[in-house]
């Protein structure tokens, strides 16, 4: 490499190194709310409405980042849940960021915690085509219960049989000439799962990793 290759490299090179390749995941940023209700922080869920994507799901206000409109994941998680659940950016304080979530799904989720005003929370206007309902739970019921543990696991598949029971391929090892063990699904990769179960509901996946890293530091 020529020297002046190696200066540009260098100069090139990240001030703060953030997610390799996080362009090819879908970014997202929730907000964690909490509401003081008699003397006592609550968290604030909603649960999706059944006509949309992972609809009947128990999660926080959020959604995907939007180029042009949003300058930085905070925008993101404010916006979001102004349209989801008509809580204003005035109404609400951010009180901090937990750590970057890469989800095994290939979703990346910047989580702010913030607290709402209790009249905000009670002057909620709830877009229905999205959330079907919303409730609260009192951080106290997190920190005394124990979540249910579970572990599901991951598998890279080269290929996948239709419904006509032909094989679609997705990655062509044998043309690659790559070795004998990727020409089956490989990798089984396995991961815990959390479960809450409160007044009839059941808060798991990303939401469920978000309430443990936040109870966590309560």
């Amino acid at each position: 490499m020529k020297k002046d290759n190696l200066k540009k490299l260098a100069f090139n090179l990240p001030k703060y190194p953030n997610i390799l390749g996080r362009d090819r995941f879908f970014n997202s940023a929730v907000l964690i709310p909490l509401v003081k209700i008699k003397g006592e922080y609550h968290l604030l869920f909603q649960k999706r409405a059944s006509t949309i994507r992972q609809g009947g799901d128990i999660c926080f206000p959020g959604g995907g980042f939007e180029k042009g409109i949003d300058n930085n994941f905070k925008d993101t998680a404010l916006r979001e849940t102004f349209e989801e659940l008509g809580i204003e950016k005035k109404d609400i304080k951010i009180l901090g960021q937990l750590d970057t979530y890469i989800a095994p799904i290939g979703t990346v989720i910047e989580p702010f915690v913030a607290k709402v005003k209790k009249k905000a929370y009670k002057n909620m206007k709830v877009d229905s085509s999205e959330v079907e309902k919303t409730f609260l739970i009192p951080i106290s019921f997190f920190k005394e219960t124990q979540a249910e543990e579970y572990t599901l696991a991951h598998e890279i598949h080269p290929y996948k049989i239709n419904n006509e029971g032909e094989k679609e391929i997705y990655f062509p090892v044998e043309e690659l000439g790559l070795p004998e063990a990727y020409r089956k699904p490989w990798g089984h990769k396995r991961h815990k799962i959390w479960v809450y179960k409160y007044d009839g509901e059941v808060i798991w996946g990303i939401t469920s990793v978000l309430i443990k890293e936040l109870i966590s530091k309560y």
